[in-house]
């Protein structure tokens, strides 16, 4: 006995976290800066916090109220309709959901490459096919509808991400609509926005009212600073009113989850305090690292290095975890969360060391594979 044939998808590779490097390289993991995983490096909210502590001794009922509530606290926030908000765990569940709403078996999809991994592995997971449109290192990872319409052929899910992860590049709010405009009427445009509070841009959700096309996926993983209890949500056309229940797994979203993401909401100065760290760090990363770097939306830089496996194996050695993009299809890249803003001038300190290391040691081992040929071939140098 087998499962069914799984080769097509590649096993999700998350950013490394500090005691698994820690116990690889027999390191405390508090010596460690992780900037890996595009976390939240404030936390969660204190009021989330107290919020999980004043529900932990009622987890042995199921949820009940606590998912209505949260429904209708994003329903109110963002101008929809209670049945419009379709909470999930983690933003990967509301992409799951909207496969199984939207895909049959043989299905297409569209995806960015590069981009987050699971966009093709839900497709498949629910017997989808797969197709990708390119964003190009050479055109700084540019996000318009020409290039993804260049690529479309009728999908049944274009997947769009703003800002995209690792590249951090956005959308402009008319492309989007040209690709509402322009796919067919079967196609749902899924627009991804986990990294969405730390951009400046406009959410697509006011976009619903319009389109019956388009849904979009947000996280409170990130900007609220609740990764580990994994609640995410998403906001889709109001005609799908019945869908969720039919797709949704049974009492998915935790009750400790649900509770924490409601205090979090609340908690405006714990956001804002967030995304402008974030933002400080991305300009202070790209105003400082010894390497070219993408302006990004996001709360992380992509950074070209060379040889970016190298880099974080070494970086890492020196006590800062970054993400290799090598998964990514980017073996050229590493991607830097932004941290505190202690972190964040260690890690490019830290991140310049390296380079300068790494760069002396090519040109020894450049010089003397020079001097080898030379010999060799019986020239002397003067």
């Amino acid at each position: 006995m087998q499962p069914r044939d799984l080769s097509a998808n590649s096993p999700y590779v998350p950013g490394r976290g500090s005691e698994e490097v820690a116990r690889e390289l027999g390191m405390d993991p508090a010596d460690l800066v992780k900037l890996s995983s595009n976390e939240n490096p404030h936390g969660p909210s204190p009021a989330a916090v107290a919020a999980i502590r004043e529900t932990a001794s009622d987890v042995d009922v199921y949820p009940t109220t606590a998912h209505a509530d949260l429904t209708e606290k994003l329903a109110d926030e963002w101008d929809l309709e209670p049945e419009q908000v379709w909470l999930s765990p983690g933003a990967d569940g509301a992409l799951d959901y909207l496969s199984r709403a939207m895909l049959d078996p043989g299905d297409r999809v569209l995806c960015p490459t590069p981009g987050f991994s699971y966009y093709p592995m839900t497709a498949r997971y629910h017997h989808g096919t797969v197709a990708e449109y390119d964003l190009s290192k050479a055109d700084d990872f540019a996000q318009t509808a020409e290039v993804v319409l260049e690529a479309y052929d009728g999908e049944r899910i274009v997947y769009l991400t703003t800002p995209h992860n690792p590249a951090g590049t956005e959308f402009a709010r008319e492309e989007i609509t040209t690709l509402a405009e322009s796919v067919e009427d079967h196609t749902l445009l899924v627009v991804d926005e986990a990294y969405g509070e730390y951009s400046e841009r406009p959410s697509s959700i006011d976009l619903l009212a319009e389109y019956d096309n388009v849904a979009v996926t947000r996280t409170f993983s990130k900007a609220f600073g609740l990764a580990g209890l994994r609640v995410g949500w998403a906001a889709v056309p109001e005609s799908w009113a019945d869908a969720y229940a039919r797709v949704n797994t049974p009492f998915a979203t935790n009750e400790v989850a649900c509770r924490a993401a409601l205090a979090a909401l609340d908690d405006d100065d714990h956001v804002e305090q967030t995304v402008e760290t974030a933002r400080w760090a991305r300009e202070f990363i790209r105003a400082e690292l010894d390497a070219p770097t993408w302006e990004s939306a996001g709360n992380f830089v992509l950074a070209e290095v060379g040889d970016a496996e190298a880099v974080a194996e070494a970086s890492q050695r020196a006590g800062v975890i970054v993400r290799d993009c090598s998964s990514f299809g980017l073996p050229q890249c590493i991607r830097i969360s932004c941290g505190t803003r202690a972190e964040t001038r260690y890690a490019v300190e830290t991140l310049n060391e390296v380079l300068a290391d790494l760069d002396a040691a090519t040109l020894t081992e450049t010089d003397d594979e020079s001097a080898e040929t030379e010999s060799e071939s019986g020239v002397v140098s003067e």
